[in-house]
């Protein structure tokens, strides 16, 4: 199944709205920025949220029907989650509205958001905010430490976006078949050649699969800094040659000869559960953990990272300029924040997601929910993932993803 083409997309649509100095406020004077949090709970009692969000991991999927659960309880709040195949879908439908003149009275409330849908939103004033340090919660974000929730693939955020779940690349393999993977790009392709048709990546039109290309682009690009400035002609050449030329080689030992791919990223399980894959990448630490805990993958699944590091970030929830229903969006963000969410969803047996707070400020009874989280021999604890790699400046997905349909996506 073909997914729509999110960077190419995109380019379309902020054509018309494209304003590349449009930072900072976007919703200037609007009252929920100055209201007291007490008035913000008390607009949010009783309202929906309709939270545009991927719809295709069934794990994230129940996080956030159990968010919904204690928002109801906690706040009266009604979070509604709009199952998306592409989060462009959403960003359209602001886009839209903005062009017919809908200022008010918005469709979508809330996007789980990152990198290019951001930087489309921030250069088209679609955001509403800056509404981050609003939040009660935003006080533990650990923003020295974990400084992409501050910078979403190389742009500053500004406060019009809010981290929920952080997440960094790592390769499964099964170690009773692999008990040495290869921990370079490069290694990658001669461990395929002795093992073909044994590992693969999403379809490049699935974020994760264009990850994959950008974890190799940041090892075989002949100058690194170039990927974290905006994509030039002059800079684009050099690192797509050295790209394209590291897949072609790793092509013809891939999964079908390289002719077929999985849709997205947790379609590759069932592949590792039945035997059909070896090894495979994801953007969740803990994944193994949590597949194996769900009979998805063999309890032999073990993550690992490559030696030179691999690319990390987190995931944001925007409010549109023009949500109906901000003020009940603003209370789903900070709940999102909350040590009793993050705790949950670090937990291996839900998502296993490391989480965007700086445990050592939290008060001694929220720093106890993650230390009595359950222990796993298949999640890396943080000193073995090593400090992530940034993520490419958003051009780069969009013209990488551009250049592999023009190769191999006919």
């Amino acid at each position: 199944m073909t997914l729509p083409r999110r960077p190419l997309l995109l380019a379309a649509l902020a054509a018309p709205f494209a304003s590349p100095g449009a930072t900072g406020a976007q919703t200037p004077g609007h009252p929920l920025l100055s209201a007291p949090w007490d008035a913000v709970l008390a607009e949010a009692r009783g309202r929906p949220v309709f939270f545009n969000a991927w719809g295709g991991d069934d794990r994230t999927n129940a996080f956030i029907a159990w968010a919904g659960g204690r928002l109801r309880a906690l706040h009266g709040v009604d979070l509604r989650q709009v199952r998306l195949r592409d989060t462009a879908e959403a960003v359209a439908r602001v886009v839209a509205e903005k062009a017919a003149g809908r200022t008010s009275g918005g469709s979508v409330d809330m996007i789980w958001i990152n990198g290019p849908n951001f930087l489309a939103m921030k250069q088209q004033g679609l955001h509403f905010g800056p509404f981050v340090d609003r939040l009660p919660n935003a006080r533990f974000i650990d923003r020295a430490g974990k400084p992409s929730t501050v910078v979403d693939f190389t742009v500053p955020v500004e406060g019009l976006a809010a981290p929920w779940r952080m997440a960094q690349v790592v390769f499964i393999a099964d170690s009773t078949r692999v008990p040495d993977p290869p921990r370079s790009m490069e290694a990658l392709v001669v461990w395929a050649r002795a093992n073909p048709g044994r590992t693969t990546h999403p379809n490049v039109r699935n974020f994760m699969g264009v990850t994959f290309l950008k974890q190799a682009l940041c090892e075989v690009a002949p100058d690194p800094a170039a990927l974290l400035r905006p994509v030039t002609e002059e800079t684009l050449r050099p690192a797509a040659d050295a790209l394209w030329a590291w897949y072609d080689r790793l092509r013809p030992h891939l999964w079908r000869g390289g002719r077929q791919f999985p849709e997205n990223g947790p379609a590759q399980r069932p592949l590792m559960l039945d035997g059909e894959l070896d090894l495979y990448i994801t953007f969740n630490p803990s994944e193994a953990a949590v597949a194996i805990a769900n009979n998805q993958l063999p309890p032999t699944a073990r993550p690992f990272v490559l030696d030179r590091g691999t690319i990390g970030n987190t995931s944001f929830v925007s409010i549109p300029f023009n949500a109906a229903n901000a003020a009940a969006a603003m209370v789903t963000a900070d709940f999102l924040l909350s040590a009793e969410a993050q705790a949950y969803g670090a937990d291996p047996r839900v998502l296993g997601n490391p989480t965007v707070l700086d445990i050592a400020a939290l008060p001694p009874a929220e720093r106890a929910r993650f230390a009595a989280l359950p222990r796993n021999p298949a999640i890396l604890q943080p000193e073995a993932l090593g400090r992530p790699l940034q993520e490419p400046h958003p051009s780069w997905m969009t013209r990488i993803t551009a250049e592999w349909e023009s190769r191999y996506g006919r």
